[in-house]
């Protein structure tokens, strides 16, 4: 036993040149890569910004932290999170079809092709370029914020239903088809059953992304607490930074504790 498995590491191809080779070439492009970046050193006024940031996140302003009009922290943050929420749903919406129709498991390939440029191009484009856009057409507000992110949720849930579409198991329709079970049934019970999991998922997964997103689209003008944010930093009112990043980061937290609680659920079914 011994000996025929001596004989089978013998016999097995010698790739250890190939692999010295393809580290060097690695090690050749970061060196290269290296090569490129330029320091213009620092005069230590990055740091000041930065510790007086981090001075204002402990010492906020109380009184935009805790203010319930629309010029609040609160206010801010929820319609935040409704733009980062009503895009994803929007965009969950028009990608199931999108979905289908480039899935190759279910369409002639050439269909399927000629949506998946079609999300493709879509997903190619910044979200920074699709906020710039819609303002132009429907002017700054949260209303061009949920319409860039549900464009840009197009891209990345439609690429993630399109291969839980393609993984599904075919056997259990069959089954349900010799079962005598109708079309309904087929979807409801074979299909739906199947795709709602990951389904979910990559929705949770694209509202946490989304809720970051809408955040710096607030920059450009698209509703939301980047703008107040951006207002704060350029007239270094760090006290009115740090309220505003705190109450970010509570948002940020209590979503991300609610997810992965649904996530878990979901996984164990």
């Amino acid at each position: 036993m011994n000996e025929s498995i001596k004989k089978m590491y013998e016999q097995e191809p010698k790739t250890w040149y190939a692999k010295i080779i393809v580290a060097l070439i690695v090690a050749a492009l970061l060196a290269w890569s290296l090569s490129t970046v330029q320091s213009t050193g620092s005069n230590g006024s990055g740091l000041s910004v930065a510790g007086k940031i981090i001075s204002g996140i402990f010492h906020p302003d109380t009184g935009l932290l805790f203010d319930l009009s629309t010029s609040g922290v609160a206010y801010l943050l929820l319609e935040t999170m409704c733009i980062a929420f009503l895009g994803t749903i929007v965009g969950a919406v028009l990608s199931i079809p999108l979905s289908f129709l480039a899935a190759a498991n279910l369409m002639p390939k050439p269909v399927a092709l000629i949506f998946r440029v079609f999300i493709m191009a879509i997903r190619t484009i910044p979200a920074f370029v699709y906020g710039l856009m819609f303002i132009r057409v429907t002017g700054p507000g949260p209303f061009a914020g949920l319409l860039t992110m549900s464009l840009c949720s197009i891209g990345m849930i439609s690429k993630m239903f399109i291969e839980s579409i393609e993984d599904l198991d075919t056997k259990i329709l069959e089954s349900l088809d010799a079962a005598g079970c109708t079309m309904f049934q087929k979807i409801r019970y074979g299909i739906l059953s199947q795709l709602f999991p990951d389904f979910m998922s990559t929705l949770i997964y694209r509202f946490d992304m989304n809720l970051r997103d809408a955040t710096v689209l607030g920059l450009v003008g698209a509703g939301g607490i980047g703008a107040p944010l951006i207002f704060a930093m350029s007239a270094y009112k760090w006290n009115q930074v740090g309220a505003i990043l705190a109450g970010l980061i509570v948002l940020i937290l209590i979503i991300e504790v609610i997810s992965s609680k649904i996530r878990t659920k979901l996984a164990r079914g």
